[in-house]
């Protein structure tokens, strides 16, 4: 099966959060069980810089209205991909998603060239016979190929998080070369605005997003929106978690880390933890339970909770590490904490990769009290480090921790901590029983290793989206 990606982010090149590792990981595990998978990305200055443009597939005059237009073929570490360069709109700093006076414009240009590709093929003549787009930057893809003339290959829609939708002025729609009967609720139309997940939701063949829980949750009562059309479409909706690429990902091969180790060799994680808390401005306390939160500051990922429990954690001998960015009253509020707290409390408001990395192999427990987690990847990260993740139950956080009681630390299931409300008191209470069992080494041990030997891999989830995919009836060309 010939299968195009169609994303807004790839790591290492751009990377916002969880979907550019999983456009890194995902399409080279489904190469992995034979599907001619390639990839179509913009070319933001980072790719071009790294890879070679081998040979152009395609040529517009005016996409979108963002002048000349080119899709490139090129090369990343096991991913054929697709390139679509266009000056005007994708040579920007900062975020993908900054700049917003073109934003539609630039989205609906990737959407355009990847249907586009699905109907023609590139130069070469290769043509997918089914497109697989992610998150709301490809939304109007569906529609392009729905509405289009021409051949109509599969389409496949993943919501990474239903809260981003991409919502614009109905205004929009010639300049975004969308019919005018395409403005309707069984189209793109979405409370009077052009909906763009809404419309890939509404008219790809299949939808999938990261988690069963999630796929549940989105349906009921937390679909901004969407819950109606979800349910509608309840037969063609898949839950599939999300995976760890553990070439990037294994404590025993990182080399970022201080100190390698494996669920075998836990007492080398020790020289991390001092390079992590020499980094972070933290006392060089070997007995101190560490708390660590590596998260983007927003309102949904509950970090609000985590400064409600700062004086609570610091008073019970522990300390906290916020690696982070976002709000600036969060910002704030947790340089506030480290000011109050110096040596207890450390806090760094930017994303650095090998920082992050150097987090799981330092912390003994990684705060994820998310109000909303589709899937969530930085608790198969911790657990693959040995550190113990503490998680509200929501989403992919409910499918893939389990939480330690007397029970599950019986029967050797436990892999972290799990609490339910999403308030600051039932937060403290998750605490309280984290530093309970810390004060037992070796039962703390059994849950660390228990998480280190769960399997998170990709192969699991690749074979699911084939499933996926097979489910789909064929169509002619």
């Amino acid at each position: 099966m010939r299968v195009l990606f169609v994303a807004s982010e790839l790591f290492p090149y751009v990377k916002t959060g969880g979907l550019g590792d999983v456009m890194a990981a995902l399409p080279r595990a489904l190469r992995a069980l034979g599907a001619d998978v390639r990839m179509l990305v913009p070319a933001y200055p980072a790719l071009r810089e790294a890879l070679d443009l081998q040979g152009q597939a395609a040529a517009f005059p005016n996409l979108m209205g963002g002048g000349p237009a080119r899709i490139y073929r090129a090369e990343a570490p096991g991913l054929p991909l697709y390139l679509l360069d266009q000056p005007a709109f994708f040579d920007k700093t900062g975020s993908p998603y900054g700049h917003p006076d073109d934003l539609p414009q630039r989205f609906a240009a990737l959407a355009w060239a990847a249907a586009h590709l699905g109907r023609a093929g590139d130069a070469e003549g290769w043509r997918p016979d089914l497109l697989h787009g992610h998150d709301w930057p490809v939304g109007l893809m569906p529609a392009y190929v729905a509405y289009g003339a021409g051949p109509r290959p599969a389409t496949v829609m993943t919501i990474h998080n239903i809260a981003y939708q991409g919502r614009f002025a109905a205004a929009l729609l010639p300049e975004l070369q969308l019919p005018r009967h395409a403005f309707t609720p069984e189209g793109v139309e979405f409370h009077g605005d052009i909906g763009f997940l809404k419309a890939g939701l509404r008219l790809a063949d299949r939808i999938s997003t990261v988690s069963p829980t999630y796929a549940r949750e989105i349906q009921v009562a937390d679909g901004y929106g969407l819950e109606g059309l979800l349910s509608h479409r309840n037969g063609e909706l898949r839950g599939i978690l999300n995976g760890v690429d553990r070439a990037v990902w294994n404590p025993a091969t990182d080399p970022g880390l201080v100190s390698r180790y494996d669920a075998a060799n836990l007492d080398r994680r020790g020289p991390n933890r001092r390079d992590f808390q020499i980094r972070m401005d933290l006392d060089e306390d070997a007995g101190a339970p560490l708390f660590a939160a590596i998260s983007r500051l927003d309102p949904l990922k509950g970090l609000d909770l985590v400064l409600d429990n700062v004086d609570h954690l610091v008073s019970r001998g522990a300390q906290l590490a916020i690696i982070g960015t976002g709000d600036p009253h969060a910002e704030g509020a947790f340089r506030q904490a480290a000011q109050r707290h110096p040596g207890r409390v450390g806090v760094f408001t930017a994303y650095d990769e090998i920082l992050a990395h150097r987090a799981f192999a330092a912390a003994d427990v990684i705060l994820v009290p998310s109000r909303q987690e589709p899937c969530g990847l930085t608790q198969l990260y911790a657990q693959a480090y040995g550190a113990l993740p503490l998680v509200r139950r929501t989403g992919g956080l409910a499918d893939t921790v389990v939480g330690a009681t007397p029970h599950t630390l019986a029967d050797d299931t436990a892999t972290g901590f799990v609490f339910d409300k999403a308030n600051g008191w039932a937060l403290g209470e998750a605490i309280n029983q984290a530093l309970a069992l810390f004060q037992h080494p070796a039962a703390w041990r059994q849950v660390q290793r228990r998480g280190m030997m769960t399997e998170f891999g990709w192969a699991g989830p690749a074979k699911a989206y084939l499933d996926l995919y097979a489910t789909i009836p064929a169509k002619g060309h």
